[in-house]
């Protein structure tokens, strides 16, 4: 296994504001392995794994892999885990595709940043039941219904920040699958289908355009890039971003969030976007406190932070942000996408797509 330094962000943060960062985490670290979002507080398949993506960027790569020990051990016969646990009890029994489709991206990220192909191979089979799991919601367009309840119903609105989520999710455990030599040929049908649908079929997505999340995943998540990915950023950033405090959670409030600000920083970052994105992440850190924990977000028009929580999957957001911006670690490229499997491309005469239809990456779709 290889060894790296932390990542450090000139005048930003240090490589010691880092780990102090990771160690805010790991306090919150349950024995169990578990990492709810904070101390008390549940825990979600998906903030639980960015949290494990975090430590391993900061080199604590046994607090890393005993979360993602849990997550193998608590992963249901169908490949899921429940949407909220709270100690040993599950809150809610029912599961979130994309929550649950998350765990590829989280251990082929710890196989990047370590190497360790013994750690990839123990994880393989749970990231395989996982998305083969998701794929059971995935409709014939190319969609993916959000989630299944807790009797196995299908709930089919579709929700495109968590589809771009499952694209980029579907792409890291295909390259996974590269390295455990096992063909996946429905995951690659599946991640073209989705890739389409993301890009040419905007109504097959829940309304939900005041988040800013349906702003910039669909970037983030890889299925749109480029020219394409620029135009859709420039088209809403005055919706979102507040100049010297970050980019709001959603548009008809005065609140920042420093998650979405970070995921932002590297949804720009894969654009290209250099300066934007380091200016977007020094602006978020008024949400740090000296224990190198984040504040969720804060309400600007009364200076007030809001909820009153630091958590864990924010601290985290800023640590892979940072390895992003400064290229310290073999993961640093998660979010950029670099050199993962595309998938199997879908004909749009075949699919009967209208010439008319516009592009979900143009201005003209708002």
């Amino acid at each position: 296994m290889r060894r790296h330094g932390i990542p450090a962000v000139a005048g930003v943060l240090s490589a010691e504001d880092v780990e102090r960062s990771a160690r805010a985490i790991v306090a919150v670290q349950e024995p169990s392995g578990a990492i709810p979002w904070f101390t008390g507080g549940h825990v979600d398949p998906w903030d639980h794994v960015e949290s494990a993506m975090a430590l391993s960027v900061a080199g604590l790569w046994g607090e890393a892999e005993a979360a993602y020990a849990w997550s193998r051990r608590t992963q249901r016969a169908d490949g899921s885990w429940p949407l909220q646990i709270r100690g040993s009890r599950i809150e809610d029994a029912g599961a979130d595709t994309n929550f649950c489709a998350y765990i590829a991206v989280g251990v082929w990220h710890h196989y990047r940043v370590t190497g360790d192909e013994a750690f990839a191979a123990r994880m393989w089979p749970t990231v395989r039941r996982a998305l083969d799991f998701v794929l059971e919601s995935q409709t014939a367009r190319g969609e993916i219904g959000w989630a299944k309840g807790a009797g196995g119903e299908v709930c089919w609105e579709a929700l495109l920040s968590g589809c771009a989520s499952i694209h980029h999710s579907l792409r890291c455990g295909l390259a996974l699958a590269q390295v455990m030599g096992e063909s996946q040929p429905e995951w690659e049908i599946g991640l073209g289908q989705l890739a389409h649908v993301l890009a040419e079929h905007p109504e097959a997505f829940a309304e939900k355009t005041r988040y800013s999340m349906d702003w910039y995943y669909p970037i983030l998540g890889g299925a749109v890039r480029g020219s394409a990915g620029r135009e859709r950023i420039e088209y809403r950033w005055p919706d979102f971003v507040v100049d010297g405090l970050g980019a709001r959670c959603v548009d008809d409030h005065p609140w920042v969030t420093g998650a979405e600000t970070c995921e932002l920083v590297m949804a720009l970052d894969a654009l290209g976007e250099r300066e934007r994105a380091l200016e977007l992440f020094a602006a978020m850190q008024h949400l740090r406190e000296e224990d190198g924990s984040y504040w969720t977000g804060l309400v600007y028009a009364d200076g007030k932070r809001w909820p009153e929580e630091r958590t864990t999957w924010t601290a985290a957001a800023v640590i892979l942000a940072a390895d992003a911006l400064s290229h310290s670690t073999p993961g640093n490229g998660i979010f950029r996408g670099e050199e993962l499997p595309v998938g199997l491309a879908v004909d749009r005469h075949a699919c009967g797509c209208d010439p008319a239809v516009r592009r979900l990456a143009s201005p003209a779709d708002r």
